[in-house]
């Protein structure tokens, strides 16, 4: 079926009254650009009266008549009348016993009215007030925190799509895990069944050693020396590790430091096997460490071996083995004998030669 329309009927009618219309809904916009919620805001302010207060005397009706009367549910109006209430408080518009039905005043701008209005039931909760303390904290308005929070799903998009997105959530979990040791035993245990992670986990703190290790001489202005001891390390080696350690501190937030903490560490490595070298008295030092070490440890393992049930485990290789090992302590016995009896044997002959020469020098 084809409307035909009659261009008179049209051309005929009379453009003013649209003209009107338009205008007053320019102007009704443009009072809520400026205004904002605050318009409806004080719609429910001079109509609904404060709970508690009777109907009589008062052309104003309750929350629930108000909302009967709006389409509209009594939560949903109550919102805008705490909204007021708040701002009342502050003093940047007028209590509910100042307005009347049909009053006009003057309105705040309507970037103020988010700093009043809860959109969500759910800021009257533990919960809600937890998110808006700490939205308040952040210098963000509650609203918009509480929005997020009641949606998980765009939260998770945003998080998959954006990288920045990802870097503040990643930066919040950080802050909270602080507080929280649920949610570090929870990412903890993500984090070791999730393969990559683990391997990336094992390298992060393979670098953080390795960078602790040049931090720590460059620091304290000791080393370590293979053999376990602590010294103090020389001017050289220090100065080196500084200047390692200002350029891994130079590196960006997000730069890879596994690179630069690799060749620090292998360089600091090796100038302190170059200074062990270079110093007789800790070179001679370095090895008996070394050999009490290994002895200690020779030592300790032959301790853990029991033979009280020997008849149920027993073969010839141990004995065997036994003896060799027996032969080879008879070795360094004989070894260590021999050298302190050639060390006996100089300070021998060294007392010899000093009693002739005292012999000589007493008549």
């Amino acid at each position: 079926m084809t409307l035909a329309i009659d261009p008179s009927e049209t051309s005929g009618a009379s453009p003013a009254p649209l003209s009107d219309l338009v205008a007053r809904d320019a102007r009704e916009f443009g009072a809520y650009v400026r205004t904002g919620g605050w318009a409806f805001g004080l719609m429910v302010a001079r109509s609904v009266r404060p709970g508690g207060q009777g109907a009589d005397g008062t052309p104003k009706v309750s929350a629930k008549e108000f909302a009967g009367l709006a389409g509209c549910s009594a939560e949903r109006v109550m919102r805008y009348y705490k909204a007021w209430d708040r701002a009342a408080d502050d003093g940047l518009v007028p209590h509910f016993e100042a307005l009347a039905p049909g009053q006009e005043v003057q309105l705040p701008d309507s970037d103020v009215w988010l700093d009043y209005y809860v959109s969500r039931n759910s800021a009257a909760s533990e919960r809600g007030t937890a998110i808006a303390e700490a939205a308040e904290a952040e210098g963000i308005r509650p609203t918009k925190a509480l929005e997020v929070a009641e949606n998980p799903t765009a939260l998770r998009a945003a998080i998959l799509a954006d990288p920045s997105t990802a870097r503040a959530a990643r930066s919040a979990l950080l802050d909270r895990i602080k507080e929280d040791p649920d949610l570090q035993t929870v990412l903890a245990r993500d984090v070791v069944r999730t393969a990559d992670l683990k391997k990336a986990v094992a390298t992060e703190s393979r670098s953080a050693e390795r960078i602790g290790y040049v931090r720590q001489i460059a620091e304290s202005g000791q080393i370590k020396t293979p053999a376990g001891q602590t010294v103090d390390a020389p001017t050289e080696l220090r100065q080196e590790a500084e200047r390692h350690l200002s350029l891994l501190d130079e590196l960006d937030e997000d730069e890879d430091t596994g690179e630069w903490a690799t060749e620090a560490y292998d360089t600091m490595k090796n100038l302190v096997v170059e200074a062990v070298e270079a110093d007789p008295e800790l070179r001679v030092l370095e090895k008996r460490t070394k050999f009490y070490n290994s002895l200690q440890k020779a030592t300790k393992a032959f301790e853990e071996l029991t033979f009280d049930d020997a008849q149920d485990f027993y073969e010839d290789d141990m004995v065997q083995r036994l003896e060799d090992l027996q032969q080879a302590i008879g070795s360094c016995l004989a070894a260590l004998r021999g050298t302190k009896g050639t060390q006996d044997g100089a300070g021998t002959q060294d007392g010899a030669g000093t009693q002739g020469v005292e012999g000589t020098r007493a008549p």
